[in-house]
């Protein structure tokens, strides 16, 4: 029976000294505990590949509705219609439809122009300088504009928006996330501009959101109502942001410790979109996703009941070696990169991962193509404090 408890290996979401640096507790945890136990804040978790893409999947046993972080599970409370992470089949998936439609292969494809002239709004003022933080100057700007267009709201106001949505991630160092009830999804902070665009419709994601019909669960034919909108909006806002932030300081920090394979990308810049991958694997931004386990479930000879916490560790299971051989080594050659837990599995299948991609692949072409060499300035250098997402909060680099 390989089930290990707090006694003999600790893995421990709030734990900053073990956030330093979680992947040793991660191997120790595929090795010797698959299905682990933690007492103390009442939870299981899964690190193995093989147990995260089957299980993962199977939404009738382990349920997003509760919510997908240990706090929310544990909370209880109530969350709105629309938040589409947060759901299960079948509202989930008529939710999740109307955000198929807008984000379409071909219009996020579309993108381009403006991504790469964001990203050389961003990096141009720099070319010279010999050191910047590249988390305020480029890593929080990019995804910021991206998703500031997208939505349809003013650049006067999207740091504001930013800023807002990523407080919601942050807690104190080594605490839980408080929740008192679901104000934080309901996207108030975007009402104004759904006010508006009800009467100046535009060719944005906003104004198709409310002008879009669907069959709801009652079989009702309809648009959104304005709070499923702003709890749309919010999702995406905050999706949007995070990931490709923690994508461009991860890029910065594992080429600067790996600066041959960084000179490879400079000669090579084919090579940059397999780099992508490595990174999303080697240096996931979301290190678990939590599920409420909706009914008696044996794993490795344990029953884990009804009603119990799941924490599947999809940064672990991107590290296996039985998927991926010598998981803890960074190589931007690496193959076999088709199935990534980065972005989850099954029905919650991030909507948002090709857009990731594609600003990732754009971002890191023109940060290469004019700063070819960088060292981290890690004395002062940070990461963020937040049990939900790993990634740099400051990142100073100087050129070289």
């Amino acid at each position: 029976m390989l089930v290990v408890t707090t006694a003999t290996v600790s893995w421990d979401p709030y734990d900053v000294n073990i956030a330093k640096d979680p992947y040793p507790t991660y191997r120790r945890l595929r090795q010797d505990a698959p299905l682990y136990r933690n007492e103390e804040h009442d939870f299981f978790a899964l690190s193995r590949f093989a147990d995260c893409t089957k299980l993962l999947p199977e939404w009738e046993t382990f349920r997003s509705g509760r919510g997908a972080v240990l706090e929310l599970i544990k909370s209880g409370m109530e969350l709105p219609s629309g938040t589409l992470i947060f759901e299960d089949p079948p509202t989930h998936g008529i939710h999740r439809s109307l955000l198929v439609r807008v984000f379409t292969p071909r219009r996020v494809a579309a993108l381009e122009p403006q991504i790469r002239a964001f990203c050389a709004r961003a990096l141009d003022p720099l070319v010279g300088s010999t050191e910047f933080d590249l988390i305020a100057a480029f890593g929080a700007e990019l995804p910021m504009r991206v998703i500031g267009m997208l939505l349809g709201i003013p650049e006067s106001d999207q740091v504001a928006v930013r800023d807002r949505v990523d407080s919601n991630l942050r807690t104190e160092a080594g605490q839980p996330m408080q929740y008192k009830d679901a104000s934080f999804m309901s996207g108030e902070l975007f009402s104004d501009y759904i006010d508006w665009r009800l009467e100046h419709p535009s060719d944005d994601l906003m104004t198709e959101l409310l002008r879009t019909e669907f069959e709801d669960e009652n079989g009702v034919r309809r648009t959104l109502t304005k709070q499923e909108a702003l709890t749309y909006t919010s999702v995406v806002a905050g999706a949007g942001n995070e990931t490709t932030n923690r994508l461009i300081g991860w890029a910065g920090a594992l080429l600067a410790q790996h600066p041959d394979q960084r000179a490879e990308l400079v000669d090579n810049p084919s090579l940059i979109p397999g780099a992508i991958e490595e990174i999303l694997r080697y240096e996931p931004p979301a290190h678990y996703v939590g599920r409420y386990v909706a009914a008696d479930v044996e794993l490795y000879g344990q029953v884990v009941p009804a009603g119990s916490a799941m924490c599947f560790l999809l940064a672990s299971a991107n590290r296996d070696d039985e998927r991926y051989p010598d998981g803890d080594s960074f190589d931007i050659h690496r193959t076999g990169l088709a199935q990534l837990m980065t972005f989850g599995l099954g029905p919650h299948y991030c909507l948002g991962a090709a857009l990731a991609r594609l600003e990732g692949r754009i971002a890191l072409e023109e940060l290469l193509a004019r700063f070819p060499k960088w060292d981290v300035d890690v004395d002062n250098a940070a990461l963020s404090s937040t049990s939900t997402v790993r990634g740099w909060e400051t990142l100073p680099i100087t050129i070289g």
